[in-house]
C-alpha cells in the first residue's frame, strides 16, 4: 500500500480536474487478496443484488454501510486511503458506504451519467464534501466496461437526476451539452490503482462485453463537518477508526461469521430512498 502523503500537485489536479488516478497504490498481494476474498465470499455473494441498467443488462453489487474488520473494512480504514481522503476534503473523514461492483464477462452491465450527489442530496447531505476511491480489483480497460468521467464536469454543480431502468441519472440532453465542451475520459486501470473522485463528477460505464471480469471495490467518505441533517439509509457521522496499512494482509481471507451488527451493515436495494425518490423517465 503506497502511504506517502498526496503531493500538492496532486491535490491541485483533483481540485481542477475533479479526479485523481493514484497507480499501484494497493500492492499485487493486498489487491490479490482482496478479489480472492470477494470471489469466495459466500456472503458477499448472499448480499449482492442485480439493478436493470435500462440497456438490457443488469449491474450485480453488493453494498455495507458500516466497515467490519474483513478485508473489505481494512481496505476502507487502511491509513493510506483515509488519509488521502482527509487531504482532498481538507479534514476528518468518516465512511459513507462502500460497495463491491460485480461486472462479469458478457453479462455485466453498464453505469448511465450520473454524479454521486444526484442522489446522496436526498439524504440530507448539505455539501458536495464526499470523495469516493474507485479501486479496480481486475484490469479495467475499454472493452470490459472501465469507468468513464467528464473531466471538470464537478465544477457544474449538481445536476437533475431521474430513473433509467433502475438506476438514477443525469439529464441525458444536458449531458449532451457537457460533452460539446468537456474532455470525456476513459480511465483504464491496472489491479491496484486507485481513482479518487469528487461527488460532482460525471461518471459511467459501459457493459461489459469481453471474456475479462471487471470487478472493483468503491470506498465512499464524507467530511465529518458535513453530518446530513436528517436520518437516511446512508450513516450520518460515525467515527472512523484508521488501521495501518498492514491490516489489509492480516486480514486475509477471514470470512463473516456474521454478528447481528455485521448482517445490519449490508443494504438492501428496497432501503435505497434516495434512488426511489426521483422522478422516473424512461
Amino acid at each position: 500500500m503506497r502511504n506517502d502523503a498526496l503531493t500538492e500537485e496532486e491535490c491541485d489536479r483533483y481540485a481542477k480536474d475533479g479526479y485523481l488516478l493514484i497507480k499501484e497504490m494497493l500492492s499485487r498481494e493486498e489487491v490479490e487478496l482482496l478479489g480472492k476474498a470477494a470471489r469466495e465470499d459466500r456472503i458477499l455473494d448472499q448480499h449482492s443484488y442485480a439493478k436493470a441498467d435500462g440497456e438490457g443488462g443488469t449491474v450485480r453489487l453488493s453494498l455495507w454501510n458500516h466497515p467490519t474488520d474483513t478485508i473489505y473494512g481494512m481496505v476502507a480504514r487502511s491509513n493510506a486511503l483515509v488519509s488521502c481522503a482527509e487531504q482532498i476534503l481538507e479534514g476528518e473523514v468518516y465512511h459513507y458506504h462502500s460497495k463491491m461492483i460485480m461486472k462479469d464477462p458478457l453479462v455485466g452491465g453498464a453505469w448511465a451519467w450520473h454524479q454521486d450527489y444526484g442522489y446522496w442530496y436526498q439524504n440530507g447531505v448539505l455539501f458536495p464534501l464526499l470523495t469516493s476511491a474507485w479501486i479496480a480489483v481486475d484490469r479495467a480497460t475499454r472493452e470490459n466496461g472501465c469507468l468513464q468521467v467528464i473531466r471538470g464536469s464537478h465544477h457544474l454543480g449538481r445536476i437533475d437526476h431521474v430513473l433509467k431502468g433502475e438506476q438514477a441519472g443525469a439529464d441525458q440532453g444536458r449531458v449532451d451539452q457537457i460533452l460539446t465542451r468537456l474532455e470525456l475520459v476513459h480511465v483504464e486501470m491496472e489491479p491496484g490503482d486507485i481513482l479518487f473522485f469528487h461527488a460532482n463528477l460525471l461518471h459511467r460505464s459501459d457493459q461489459n462485453k469481453s471474456d475479462k471480469p471487471r470487478w472493483s471495490m468503491i470506498c465512499c467518505y464524507n467530511a465529518a463537518r458535513n453530518d446530513p441533517y436528517m436520518e437516511s439509509h446512508h450513516p450520518r457521522y460515525t467515527p472512523l477508526v484508521k488501521v495501518p496499512d498492514s491490516a489489509i494482509l492480516q486480514a486475509g481471507l477471514k470470512r463473516f461469521q456474521e454478528t447481528e451488527e455485521e448482517a445490519a451493515a449490508w443494504l438492501q436495494p428496497e432501503a435505497d430512498h434516495s434512488v426511489a425518490s426521483l422522478e422516473r423517465r424512461d
